[in-house]
């Protein structure tokens, strides 16, 4: 006979992530509030309860991704997933508002960076760790164009990624208009900016750094107050974002100390 209790799954680990599955627990998930990074369907299913959790997850903003079963048994770990996963966060996001709230908590001018699609999980951590470093008061990233904050991106940040505050957002552009409302000067780095050691970060800024292959988005770049760049001297014409968020950062922070 079949186990009746098999559809109360415990939580699994993938190398990104903690795992959910099954629908009951997974409908609970969303409806308590708590951040989920991602939701898996199986490609096909649209019928009871998966119905319900699509669109609850929808409603949230959650990404939804269709997979094939494969996928969902590999996430699954054994557990029984009835067609369905999702992928909690491991940190606890602020707003963007609550970023600069912690600067001037501090009584120091913020200085936030926003990453417009950066995607690979090592960037992002090793920009996370720069933005520790560097004393950053948190980080900026895309609801839909982000990694999940787990495992890779921890270890990639050695560990600061507990440590930086982080908003997660549904729009980029939307997220910088309400940066320049909060007094924010927004600034994107970009290989036909002015030299970044002639520009000015000593007030509250915000540093815009691209996606590794496009850079920053038409949209975004024309809400920037201003466009810097770093001198290339070699035959490469740019840098890798994390080393250009490195660079970009401590100028910044340096700017700030002296202020």
């Amino acid at each position: 006979m079949e186990n009746k209790k098999r559809n109360f799954t415990k939580p699994t680990q993938e190398p990104d992530g903690t795992v959910i599955v099954g629908r009951n627990p997974i409908m609970e998930l969303i409806k308590s509030g708590k951040d989920v990074e991602k939701l898996y369907i199986q490609r096909g299913e649209r019928e009871g309860s998966i119905t319900k959790i699509f669109a609850e997850a929808k409603k949230r903003g959650i990404v939804i991704t269709e997979v094939d079963k494969k996928r969902l048994d590999e996430l699954a770990l054994g557990n029984a997933h009835q067609g369905v996963a999702a992928i909690v966060s491991a940190v606890e996001y602020k707003t963007v508002e609550e970023l600069v709230n912690i600067a001037r908590e501090k009584g120091e001018a913020p200085l936030i960076v926003v990453c417009d699609g950066v995607e690979d999980p090592h960037n992002l951590g090793a920009i996370i760790r720069s933005a520790d470093g560097a004393g950053a008061h948190g980080v900026v990233v895309s609801r839909r164009h982000c990694p999940v904050i787990g495992q890779t991106v921890f270890k990639s940040s050695a560990g600061a990624a507990a440590h930086v505050p982080i908003a997660k957002v549904s729009n980029i552009a939307t997220a910088v208009d309400e940066l320049k409302e909060m007094g924010v000067w927004i600034f994107a780095a970009e290989a036909d900016g002015v030299h970044y050691k002639k520009a000015d970060f000593k007030g509250a800024c915000a540093l815009v750094l691209g996606s590794e292959g496009e850079g920053v988005s038409r949209l975004v770049r024309e809400k920037c107050d201003f466009v810097v760049s770093i001198p290339m001297r070699g035959a490469v014409n740019s840098l890798n974002v994390s080393a250009a968020a490195a660079i970009l950062l401590f100028e910044a922070a340096e700017q700030h100390a002296g202020a």
